[in-house]
């Protein structure tokens, strides 16, 4: 065998697919790229797919024997490695499949990195994302196809889909894109701060340094600072001036006709008599009603005043969406309800605005979108239509969608199937690796099998810009890591808490210095209608 080759094909062999044997498993592992000479196409890239071993001198006797406790040999054993044949650039650039077989006795070798690079269509791109897995080289993804054509990051829970999420924005950031970011568990807050310094080696791995955002990001909280104190700035929408639209948008729940048609009588008296209103003296006018049915709508008109989410100096979606800046929606202490009806009528207006030219282009990302655009027959949400109409049309106007869930098989499949590039984590749920690979292209069975042996941060990548799906190792994060999970064992008390005995998270690359994270928000208090409904922010 020719120096440097690592197996020789044999047996029956075809144009997407061959058989070689490996003589020595130290130079060959399941996922590897290998490339073999082809007569027409020169060099050919192929990857391992799966390995064998089989021994036809080690006998069901001698196994037996040998589990009785004999002395039996050591068996010869043969190596086997079956090669899925992705293709070869022609010289117009474009990836072709050889047409013909590849002759049995062809040597198999190692692929280089250019050749690698190359086919699979690594070599451009300004978002980096890591280091293909079992190499030291770099993945990126061309910023216009991952924004303009929409993301969707899914894995299940401690598999690293917000540490990964948080890569993608740094470099989004770094490219003086608007972000806007609907944060149910306040994890992006760290974005701000700088990475710890003891990941040294992981960012020399990576070529990275060390960075914080707090200049570019701005943290809202639609609650207060007392249940947020993280938050820098208070998140209120317009209360003045609403239509009878408005606030059937905003509504806790579905009105009945006759309940609009109050709604729409009151209002349209008000505007009769008054240039400026408010929803007090929308309330007041409801309550003039003759309708036996002005009760309900007083009661659910109460519960959006009571929440104090509407005000007379409301957050300005120019303060919100401006180039070089991200806005964090953290939603912690607010009610899932409420949570929705904000997420509806706050991507209602920037989808209006960036339609009418008044905001930039940039990209709007949904972390826990199972919650905000539920598929069919799981719930319903008023954010539900708007998010699908983002999905559908915003890369017409230059509006970019990141979908990240850990429950792909509750996101709605209008939104998941619009995203073009997917990166998906370690999945186990057969539900949810069902609705993968239904709903997105390239996911085959195959494919659904190795999700479930991935490890943490590394992720498989779906994307039109790279021929096939690949396995990257997710670069370090520059800022710091803020989605750990909250350490609930104690240690005991006759021994003194080593750094060992400390419960790390999930994700390979948390720091012990770092802190924990709540799962989920602090209650409202109870009592009173507007409680029930929305929970309180009081």
């Amino acid at each position: 065998m020719a120096k440097d080759s690592i197996g020789i094909i044999f047996g029956k062999t075809g144009t997407h697919d061959f058989r070689f044997a490996v003589p020595n498993s130290s130079e060959v592992k399941r996922t590897d790229y290998v490339k073999v000479w082809h007569e027409k196409d020169g060099w050919t890239l192929a990857q391992v797919t799966s390995m064998t071993r089989s021994s036809d001198d080690f006998k069901l006797d001698e196994a037996a024997d040998l589990a009785g406790g004999a002395k039996v040999e050591s068996p010869n054993s043969n190596l086997v490695a079956d090669a899925t044949v992705i293709g070869s650039r022609g010289d117009d650039g474009l990836l072709r499949s050889p047409r013909t077989p590849f002759i049995p006795g062809d040597k198999v070798f190692t692929a280089d990195h250019q050749l690698i690079r190359s086919t699979l269509g690594l070599s451009h791109g300004d978002v980096y994302m890591g280091l293909l897995e079992g190499h030291e080289i770099k993945v990126s993804l061309d910023m216009n196809s991952l924004i303009q054509k929409h993301c969707s990051i899914l894995a299940k829970t401690g598999s690293g889909k917000s540490y990964t999420a948080a890569v993608i924005l740094e470099e989004i950031l770094e490219q003086d894109v608007p972000l806007l970011i609907i944060d149910p568990h306040g994890e992006y807050h760290s974005l701000k701060e700088q990475g710890s310094g003891k990941q040294a080696d992981l960012y020399n791995k990576f070529d990275v340094s060390p960075r914080g955002y707090g200049s570019r990001i701005t943290v809202y909280t639609p609650a207060n600072k007392v249940l947020n104190p993280a938050a820098d700035e208070v998140f209120r929408l317009d209360g003045m001036n609403l239509t009878p639209n408005d606030l059937i948008q905003i509504l806790p729940d579905e009105k009945s006709s006759n309940m609009q048609g109050i709604l729409f009588e009151a209002i349209n008296k008000i505007r009769a008599e008054m240039e400026h209103y408010s929803l007090d003296d929308i309330i007041f006018e409801v309550g003039n009603s003759k309708s036996k049915l002005k009760w309900n709508v007083i009661a659910s008109l109460e519960s959006i005043r009571d929440v104090d989410i509407l005000s007379d100096k409301p957050t300005t979606l120019d303060e919100l969406f401006s180039r070089g800046r991200a806005a964090i929606i953290d939603m912690k202490g607010v009610a899932p309800q409420l949570q929705s009806m904000i997420v509806a009528k706050l991507c209602s207006d920037l989808f209006e605005a960036r339609k009418m030219g008044n905001a930039p282009p940039g990209m709007l990302v949904v972390e826990e979108a199972h919650n905000f655009c539920p598929e069919r027959g799981f719930d319903k949400t008023q954010s539900t239509e708007i998010l699908r109409t983002i999905a559908s049309e915003g890369r017409k106007f230059g509006l970019g969608m990141m979908v990240i869930s850990q429950r792909p098989a509750r996101v709605d499949k209008n939104v998941l199937s619009q995203c073009n590039t997917q990166i998906i984590m370690k999945m186990t749920n057969p539900n949810d690796l069902k609705a993968i690979s239904k709903g997105l292209e390239g996911v085959s069975s195959e494919v659904e099998e190795e999700l479930k042996r991935l490890p943490p941060g590394v992720a498989m990548l779906v994307s039109n810009d790279i021929e096939q799906p690949i396995l990257v190792d997710i670069r370090v994060r520059k800022s710091k890591h803020g989605g750990e999970s909250v350490n609930i064992a104690k240690p005991t008390s006759h021994r003194k808490t080593s750094q060992k005995d400390v419960k790390r998270p999930s994700g390979r690359r948390s720091s012990p210095d770092q802190p924990v994270r709540r799962e989920s928000p602090p209650k409202s208090g109870g009592g009173g209608l507007f409680k029930k409904v929305f929970g309180s922010n009081k």
